[in-house]
């Protein structure tokens, strides 16, 4: 970890919430874990010792930042006209956004990638000569040629390999489907570039998939989202620049240790969205893994975790998993622990104590179910079975309901029409517009925290 200026060093607590209590020769234990980062201010701009604009005695310090901004410049983004004018200027607010310090660099995407700023495949710093000229060079973009992504992760990667910053991000902007290289050339080059960076995935337009655009985002920590109209594009570059901006730390993992016997059933984050970090897992020492969660800034996230732990009768207690927030250290040394929380087992034979279910367990495990359901739902719509698309997306309805997701029932509403939310009883819409319906996916995965 970086030798951060101490005010700027970000304060991580976890706080495990989780009914203990199992019924005699109970095994699975589940546990929601609120890991909260607060205190780290806006520090992501020049890498400690640098200072905004290089020198030594500014003092403002931090991890740095480096952002490497990758736009779509296939020929598709010539229709209509005013969408490759809105991706530039969103790319040029972007660059304005950035703070001095920064490191960054602009990639052009076809069925190839080039590093249109400042080329020579190195990153700028940003200051008011180099946001000029990346503009300047944003206006000679012009659409042409094809889509093939994983040649613009794999620039992006070199680029952001260069940068002596700790925090390395990427923007992707696509218009269309990765036509130009086959599926497993965008996972081989998704393989290569996981954990090097985190990237965050925007379509706009229609004419994208879904699919491909969140691949792209899970792979690499980063957000997803739909940008219909392309004049939107100002605005959402413009916000997540400024939350790059708001990183304190990066490379922050999830470590669970388990005693002998134990196991982890699964790890997935589960606000603000949904993601399954099982299959993620890297062995960190004996029974004990870490999984990857990305870079932090001022904020919170919550955790499901499902242990199963060897039966045991009544009245015994043990410590079934402890969770640990851990960073790399300097020179490949132990690494620092932020925090730690326990997730505990006792077994009764209390029925009225074993099978109360914790609030925020339950919370998300709808929140988890709404996510799928949603998806299978749309899938089941463009397959044309009515049945089962109805039935789960009213099933979608009911929990965004008791859940109080209005946002996610907001864009229900707009795929069917609901009779009663209350018992999931709805109408696949006849008409419903391709903008409306990929924003339902895409955002599916979008969740609530427990309210009251």
């Amino acid at each position: 970890m970086a030798n951060f200026a101490k005010s700027q060093v970000p304060q991580f607590s976890v706080d495990v919430y989780q009914n203990k209590f199992l019924p005699e020769g109970g095994q699975e234990v589940n546990a929601i874990v609120t890991v909260t980062s607060t205190g780290g201010g806006t520090t992501g701009g020049a890498p400690l010792g640098t200072g905004a604009a290089g020198s030594p005695e500014d003092g403002s310090g931090g991890p740095g930042a480096a952002v490497v901004i990758m736009v779509d410049c296939s020929g598709s983004m010539n229709y209509p006209v005013a969408k490759m004018d809105h991706a530039r200027e969103a790319t040029a607010a972007a660059i304005d956004s950035l703070r001095d310090g920064v490191e960054f660099a602009v990639v052009a995407g076809t069925h190839h990638a080039v590093d249109v700023f400042p080329g020579g495949r190195r990153l700028a710093t940003a200051d008011a000569t180099n946001r000029a000229r990346a503009k300047a060079a944003l206006r000679e973009l012009r659409p042409n040629g094809g889509t093939a992504i994983g040649t613009w992760l794999t620039l992006a990667d070199r680029l952001l390999s260069t940068a002596r910053s700790e925090i390395r991000h990427g923007i992707l902007l696509t218009d269309g489907r990765n036509e130009h290289e086959s599926p497993e050339a965008l996972r081989s080059a998704l393989a290569a570039v996981t954990g090097r960076f985190t990237c965050d995935a925007r379509g706009v337009g229609t004419d994208w998939e879904v699919k491909e655009v969140a691949q792209i985002a899970s792979a690499l920590l980063g957000t997803q989202d739909i940008v219909a109209d392309p004049a939107g594009l100002a605005a959402d570059f413009t916000g997540m620049i400024e939350k790059i901006m708001g990183k304190g730390v990066a490379d922050v993992s999830l470590r669970l240790w388990t005693p002998m016997g134990a196991e982890i059933r699964f790890v997935k984050q589960v606000a603000p969205t949904v993601e399954d970090l099982t299959a993620r897992r890297s062995e960190a020492a004996a029974r004990t893994g870490d999984y990857p969660t990305g870079s932090w800034g001022d904020e919170s996230r919550d955790y499901h975790l499902c242990v199963r732990v060897p039966a045991a009768g009544v009245g015994r207690e043990m410590l079934a998993a402890r969770v640990s927030l851990v960073v790399p250290a300097p020179g490949g040394g132990a690494p620092e622990v932020l925090s730690q929380g326990p997730v505990l087992a006792v077994w009764t034979d209390d029925p009225a104590r074993s099978t109360t279910i914790d609030p925020q367990v339950a919370h998300y495990t709808g929140q988890a179910e709404l996510a799928q359901v949603i998806q299978l739902g749309l899938e089941a719509r463009k397959l044309g079975d009515v049945s089962a698309a109805t039935a789960r997306l009213g099933r979608a309805v009911q929990l965004a309901a008791a859940s109080g997701n209005e946002d996610t029932a907001k864009l229900l509403s707009k795929v069917v029409d609901v009779v009663d939310a209350a018992t999931g009883t709805v109408r696949l819409k006849a008409k419903v517009t391709e903008a409306d319906e990929m924003t339902l996916e895409t955002r599916s995965t979008k969740t609530v925290r427990v309210t009251g």
